[in-house]
């Protein structure tokens, strides 16, 4: 049997594996350490959980025993997806490297910029960062990475799941040609085989598994679930949770609940604390320091559950965690590899337990499509909030549905009584008319007012012509003069036609005699 003192790794790290614990080396470990002190780049596929930290960290720092770092310009870089990896990356680093005098950065979201510009500014050896981060100190010309000799991509796939695939190439195109590249994947998409060919050169490619399978020593479970109704489904659904959790009894001391939903992170959080069970969320929104402070409770047994999204199932090295409960089936195949990877680490048994909505179907089979393997149905626990009962969970909403129907009658006919009263409202109306009366009065003054106009067009041309003329005496781009002076000469015609004049009509003048005369 290989052991790590068969590697050829220098004696200081060799020191520092020792008192860690470990004397014989991973499959993984084996197959990328030597090609890469051979400097020889390397593409390992393995599943998460192998310790593909160390096949990398371990060569690394034995490569870069000699020589020292210039200021801004970092001998080796790894690059991770997220923040929790990224400083778990850091931690082993700190780790295997305490025995040398290797220096190290750790560039990544959620802290301050002027830390990070001290630490580039003295000079490190080994640069630990995020694409975003990193591309933003790049931008800010805080950093050169021309003298870059060892480059490490961690967990690909998982960059290409969460957009960083354009980032990783642009940072490619910034480092030097001659750089060693020690690839490390869980899955082989073709998007990642792509930049594999683009960026290695003749890579030792370490397969030590099936891409996308699991470890034989997860117990795997599936619960088929299907809620009362649309609005109780998700009620329904965290009670079950609670049911599985109770289940599994003290074999379950701690554990990682998945969601794929940030918004579910937060309410499985508060549904699970609510009912007396320890447990706290972890995504992408929340602060880094609050996530920091969040994984130390969780790795110091002082959290027993530790509700997550998939920001959290790639980043998370915590060898005890027994269970691992999929509150959703993941949408992406792959990430269902790497959620349950959190358990059964370092060669313990570990527990994995899914829930199934009926939405969620086709995503199961994909996932059952990708492992290349049937998940075990598991039976309902026989628990209050589980839907171990149909029928009774059935007959609830038609005893509601009763209750709605009778309660509709009574308003209806509440609704109905004033209707038939409204013929006793109606007593004011009877000043109605003189109100209605008085306005079309106005209106036919409004409209007799262009009849009598044309009548003194035909009758009284010269008065036509006076009331042109004043008229003009206003601007003509006034238009709010013009309206007043029409207002003032529709009032004057108003005094006229009152007065009649001189020029009566004879048929006015005509009855106007007779009523003299009467």
């Amino acid at each position: 049997m290989t052991k790590f003192t068969d590697l050829n790794l220098d004696a200081k790290v060799l020191k520092a594996v020792v008192e860690t614990g470990y004397d014989t080396p991973t499959p993984i470990q084996v197959g990328a350490i030597v090609p890469a002190l051979e400097g020889r780049d390397v593409l390992g596929i393995a599943q998460t959980g192998t310790g593909k930290t160390a096949a990398f960290t371990l060569p690394m720092i034995t490569l870069l025993g000699r020589g020292r770092a210039r200021a801004r310009m970092p001998r080796s870089l790894i690059l991770a997806p997220t923040r929790e990896l990224a400083a778990q990356v850091a931690e082993n680093f700190d780790t295997y490297a305490k025995y040398t005098k290797l220096s190290k950065a750790l560039l990544i979201g959620g802290t301050s910029f002027r830390d990070q510009d001290k630490l580039i500014d003295k000079g490190v050896d080994v640069l630990i960062a995020t694409p975003g981060r990193l591309l933003d100190h790049l931008e800010r010309g805080k950093l050169i990475l021309t003298d870059v000799k060892i480059m490490v991509v961690d967990e690909a796939d998982r960059m290409l799941d969460m957009g960083f695939i354009p980032d990783i190439e642009e940072i490619f195109k910034r480092t030097p040609f001659t750089r060693q590249t020690l690839f490390f994947s869980a899955t082989m998409a073709p998007e990642i085989e792509r930049i594999t060919n683009t960026f290695l050169s003749n890579p030792a490619k370490i397969e030590v598994a099936r891409a996308a399978t699991t470890n034989d020593n997860i117990k795997q479970g599936v619960l088929m679930f299907r809620g009362s109704t649309k609005p109780k489904e998700p009620a329904e659904k965290r009670a079950v949770l609670r049911a599985l959790i109770d289940a599994e009894g003290d074999a379950c001391s701690n554990a990682i609940i998945f969601c794929n939903r940030k918004s579910d992170v937060d309410i499985v959080a508060k549904s699970l604390n609510k009912n007396g069970y320890n447990a706290a969320p972890i995504h992408g929104d929340l602060d880094q320091s609050h996530r920091t402070r969040t994984l130390e409770s969780f790795r110091g047994n002082e959290l027993r559950f530790l509700v997550a999204s998939d920001v959290a199932a790639r980043g998370l090295d915590i060898p005890a965690v027994t269970h691992v409960f999929n509150f959703d089936v993941p949408s992406h195949a792959e990430d269902y590899v790497h959620r349950i990877g959190r358990t059964g680490r370092a060669g313990r048994s570990g527990t994995a337990i899914m829930i199934c909505s009926t939405r969620d179907e086709k995503n199961l089979e994909d996932v059952e499509r990708l492992v290349q393997a049937e998940i075990p149905r598991l039976e309902s626990p026989s628990k209050s909030g589980a839907p171990a009962a149909p029928v009774q969970t059935e007959a609830a909403p038609k005893e509601e549905r009763r209750t709605r129907s009778r309660t509709r009658k009574p308003r209806e006919e509440k609704v109905e009584a004033p209707k038939i009263e409204a013929p006793k409202v109606e007593a004011p109306k009877v000043e109605a008319p003189v109100v209605v009366a008085d306005a079309p009065r106005e209106e036919n003054k409004r409209e007799e007012k262009p009849r009598e106009a044309r009548q003194r067009d035909d009758h009284k041309r010269d008065d036509t012509k006076r009331d042109d003329h004043k008229r003009d005496d206003k601007p003509k781009n006034d238009r709010g003069g013009r309206n007043r002076n029409n207002n003032d000469r529709g009032r004057n015609d108003n005094n006229k036609v009152v007065g009649l004049g001189d020029d009566t009509p004879t048929f006015i003048a005509k009855s106007f005699i007779e009523r003299v005369k009467n």
